[in-house]
């Protein structure tokens, strides 16, 4: 066993990582700032298979946007959900495949996002601040395992 004095040698030899110094944020008062938070995914970069999941957008029309994407043409759609809808975007793409009864194909893949937020003084005397955060998202390609066209050509050549 190891004498106080060994013990406080063994200390010095090897610092404590808890001890580096970190950096601490400020504390901002919601009633001093205006939060505006920044959209995290590019909306420049949007195609139209692109579906953004939300918790605040109504479930049966997230469903049917999915429905009529791939109704109309469309081999593959992108159902994307950050924070608290990455639950919610994996149930639209569950109930997706099921109401193809399995003809769908589901692609899954996660990410971390970073997200900013934009802090706007009430008042002149305070100064404008930004939070960088992170925070999870999923991504799921919902395709079809065959082509429509091919079935229908197929269909056709039976009769």
């Amino acid at each position: 066993m190891a004498d106080v004095h060994e013990r406080l040698e063994l200390e010095q030899s090897f610092p404590k990582q808890r001890d580096a110094p970190t950096l601490k944020r400020k504390k901002l008062l919601s009633s001093d700032y205006v939060i505006k938070k920044r959209q995290p995914f590019g909306t420049a970069s949007k195609r139209i298979k692109d579906v953004f999941v939300t918790n605040k957008t109504n479930f049966k029309a997230q469903l049917k946007k999915c429905e009529k994407l791939l109704n109309n043409g469309m081999s593959e759609v992108i159902i994307h959900g950050l924070g608290a809808a990455v639950t919610r975007a994996c149930n639209l793409a569950l109930q997706l495949r099921e109401a193809h009864y399995g003809g769908i194909e589901l692609d899954i893949k996660t990410s971390t996002v970073s997200i900013i937020d934009d802090f706007e003084p009430l008042n002149d005397n305070l100064d404008y601040e930004t939070i960088n955060r992170n925070n999870s998202a999923v991504h799921i390609r919902a395709f079809r395992k065959f082509s429509v066209s091919s079935l229908k050509y197929h269909e056709e050549q039976k009769q």
